[in-house]
């Protein structure tokens, strides 16, 4: 429901002449519905739902609202009362649900992989060369309102961090008055660490860190922990993922030193195929016998009714050189 409200009236530029402008209200009216209800609604849309009792026990520790987001898929949503397409199933949306988990778990253990190599390399080449507190030098940066931006969040982070070694960095030294890198970096969060790498001006060590990891060039390798930090978040916050427009697409490599996709071009950076290459990419550097690859293919033996186009897959994925181990 609406309603109009008129607002304040608005004198214009012209003499003699005064606009109204109105303000239309917009009024949630949605009541609350008891899990029998939502199993009901689900029905009279066309959901087949085989046995009621199981759908309650789901929808009773699995929010209906949460689970909108694997029902869209299945649904006409051009249509302002959301039918169901023929022939989809209560259960087919939970195994869908189920495979996101478990995708989303298996990549949330790998980006742990990934970050902690970051964080040792930028840590290392920097300190080795800058000093124990090189992330406090200015001169270092490309944007220095940025850069005090980014250090009160590594502030923040330091504050409410209960790692013994930053505890007792602070009550044994008064200067400097932040820890040195390898204690105040290791608690920062992957995305205030992607952004601090970002602002870093294009010095030896930050195109040696890119080097490391097998990247031509550091904007590949601060796009790819742009991505890693954003996947990272929509697995912490138990997010829809395997069909989730990436609004944060890597980009992807014309050329490497090391086995990578040959069919780069014809994929889509903003579906989560492009970001699992990149993540293999990684790990292969950083775990070359690294199981990714099996994983993977053992989720789609297990889930069979998820399509992997959907998910961006070339057809012969598992063919390319980079998944080969």
């Amino acid at each position: 429901m609406h309603s109009i409200r008129p607002a304040t009236p608005l004198l214009a530029s012209a003499p003699g002449r005064v606009f109204f402008f109105y303000e239309i209200i917009m009024n949630y009216t949605k009541p609350p519905q008891s899990i029998q209800d939502q199993v009901a609604l689900l029905i009279s849309r066309g959901l087949i739902i085989s046995d009621s009792a199981q759908a309650e026990h789901f929808l009773q520790h699995i929010s209906y609202y949460r689970l909108r987001a694997y029902t869209y898929p299945f649904q006409n949503n051009h249509d302002p009362n959301h039918p169901f397409k023929v022939g989809a199933t209560f259960e087919g949306i939970i195994e869908t649900y189920i495979f996101d988990r478990k995708l989303r778990l298996l990549i949330f253990d790998t980006i742990e992989k990934i970050e902690v190599a970051l964080r040792t390399q930028i840590i290392y080449q920097y300190a080795m060369v800058h000093g124990s507190h090189w992330y406090e030098n200015s001169l270092l940066y490309r944007d220095a309102n940025r850069l005090v931006s980014d250090l009160a969040t590594v502030d923040k982070e330091i504050r409410r961090s209960q790692e013994q070694f930053i505890k007792h960095y602070l009550a044994k030294y008064t200067h400097p008055k932040r820890p040195p890198s390898w204690m105040a970096l290791e608690v920062t969060s992957l995305g205030a660490l992607s952004k601090i790498y970002a602002n870093l001006r294009l010095t030896n060590e930050k195109k040696s860190i890119a080097k490391h990891f097998g990247l031509g060039h550091p904007f590949v390798l601060e796009s790819w922990m742009h991505t890693f930090s954003f996947i990272r978040n929509v697995c912490a916050h138990h997010s829809r993922l395997w069909n989730r427009p990436m609004i944060t697409a890597p980009k992807l490599l014309d050329k490497s030193t090391k086995h990578w996709i040959t069919d780069a071009d014809m994929i889509d950076p903003n579906k989560i195929y492009a970001t699992l290459c990149c993540m293999k990419y990684f790990l292969n550097v950083i775990s070359p016998d690294n199981t990714f690859t099996d994983k993977i293919k053992d989720l789609f033996l297990v889930y069979p009714n998820i399509k992997p186009t959907k998910m961006g897959f070339s057809p012969n994925w598992d063919k390319q050189t980079l998944w080969q181990n």
